[in-house]
C-alpha cells in the first residue's frame, strides 16, 4: 500500500532551515505496513536547502507563496511543478497522504494567511496540499500534528486500509457481485461512523443489479465521506450490541453476561474497545459465525498498530 508523505516527516533534512521533522510513529511503526512516497514541494520545485522562509499572502481563496524578508513570489514556480507532480502521483495509486502541518506548501488546513497589513488568519491550505486534495478528493489525507490524537490516528489509518481495498477491487473485474461483497464486509464499520450513510449505502447496493461505473463512484464517494466522521464510544457501543445479536442462540447464559459486562465497561469508558472486540472475535471463532468472520469492523487494521488500545 503506497502512502504519500511530506519528506521531512521521514527524517530527511529538506526544511527551509536545513532541518527535518522526523515522526517516529510514521517512519518506524506505520512504516512497517505501508510504502511511502516522499514529496517535498519546495525542494522538488527547485528551491535550495536551507532557504529563506516563506508564507502565504493575500486572499484566502487564492493566496500567494512569498518569501518573508525579500518578498519573492514563488507561487507560479510551485504550482507549475505541482501540476506535473500530481500527474506522476496519479500513476502511483496512493491510498493516502500525510502532510506537514502549518507548512505554506504542505499544510492541510489552518495554515496562516497574511493580509495586506501583515496580520495572519489560520484559514488556509498549503499550495501543494490544496491542489492534491482538489485533484484526489477521495484519497484519505491527514497531517502530522493531528495524528498525535489517538482517535484521529485510528480514523485515518482505518480509512487508508479501506481505500486501499477499494482501489484493489476497482482494479480487478468489477461487477455487481463484487460491490455487494465489498459492502457486506464493511457494513458494520460504516455503521460505527455514520448510521445514515450505512442506510444510504445499503440502498445503493440494492441497485447493484443496475451496476455501472457511475454507481461505483457514487458509492465510493459516500463511503469515504462517511468514514471521515469519527467513530465514538456511543456509536461503537451500538455496533457491539448489534454484533452480540448474532450470537443470541449460541452463547451460554454466562457468556452473554460476560459480554454484556464487557460492553458496558467500554461504554462507561473503563476499558478500551479492543477488550469487547477481542471477546467477540473469540466467539466468532468458537461458534464459526460466517457473516461476522469477514466483517472488517472486527479487524480493520493490523493489531500490532495498537490503534484500539486507548480509552
Amino acid at each position: 500500500m503506497k502512502i504519500g508523505i511530506s519528506t521531512c516527516l521521514l527524517g530527511e533534512k529538506v526544511r527551509y532551515d536545513g532541518g527535518h521533522k522526523l515522526d517516529r510513529y510514521l517512519r518506524d511503526i506505520l512504516g512497517k505496513y505501508v510504502s511511502y512516497v516522499p514529496v517535498c514541494p519546495e525542494t522538488e520545485s527547485g528551491l535550495p536547502t536551507p532557504r529563506e522562509a516563506m508564507r502565504l499572502v493575500g486572499p484566502e481563496d487564492n493566496p500567494r507563496l512569498v518569501t518573508i524578508k525579500t518578498n519573492i513570489d514563488h507561487t507560479l514556480r510551485l504550482k507549475t511543478w505541482a501540476k506535473e507532480k500530481l500527474d506522476q502521483l496519479e500513476k502511483q495509486d496512493l491510498s493516502g497522504f500525510v502532510f506537514k502541518s502549518k507548512s505554506p506548501s504542505s499544510g492541510m488546513e489552518r495554515v496562516k494567511i497574511y493580509n495586506e497589513k501583515g496580520n495572519p488568519a489560520p484559514k488556509g491550505r498549503g499550495i501543494f496540499a490544496g491542489m492534491f486534495i482538489d485533484r484526489f478528493p477521495l484519497t484519505p489525507v491527514e497531517e502530522d500534528g493531528r495524528l498525535n490524537d489517538p482517535m484521529l490516528r485510528e480514523n485515518f489509518i482505518t480509512r487508508i486500509f479501506v481505500f486501499n481495498r477499494w482501489r484493489e477491487l476497482s482494479g480487478k473485474k468489477f461487477n455487481s457481485a463484487a460491490l455487494v461483497d465489498f459492502h457486506t464486509r464493511h457494513k458494520l464499520l460504516v455503521m460505527a461512523h455514520d448510521v445514515e450513510a450505512y442506510r444510504q449505502l445499503g440502498r445503493m447496493v440494492a441497485r447493484a443489479g443496475e451496476f455501472s461505473r457511475e454507481l461505483a463512484e457514487e458509492y465510493a464517494t459516500r463511503l469515504m465521506s462517511a468514514l471521515r466522521r469519527s467513530s465514538t464510544v456511543k456509536k461503537n457501543t451500538n455496533v457491539l450490541q448489534h454484533v452480540m445479536g448474532y450470537f443470541k442462540k449460541q452463547l451460554t447464559r454466562d457468556e452473554k453476561q460476560e459480554l454484556l459486562e464487557v460492553i458496558k465497561s467500554y461504554a462507561d469508558h473503563e476499558v478500551p474497545i479492543i477488550v469487547p472486540v477481542t471477546l467477540l472475535n473469540h466467539y466468532v471463532r468458537k461458534y464459526g459465525q460466517p457473516y461476522l468472520k469477514d466483517q472488517v469492523y472486527l479487524n480493520p487494521h493490523p493489531r500490532e498498530l495498537k490503534l484500539r488500545n486507548h480509552v
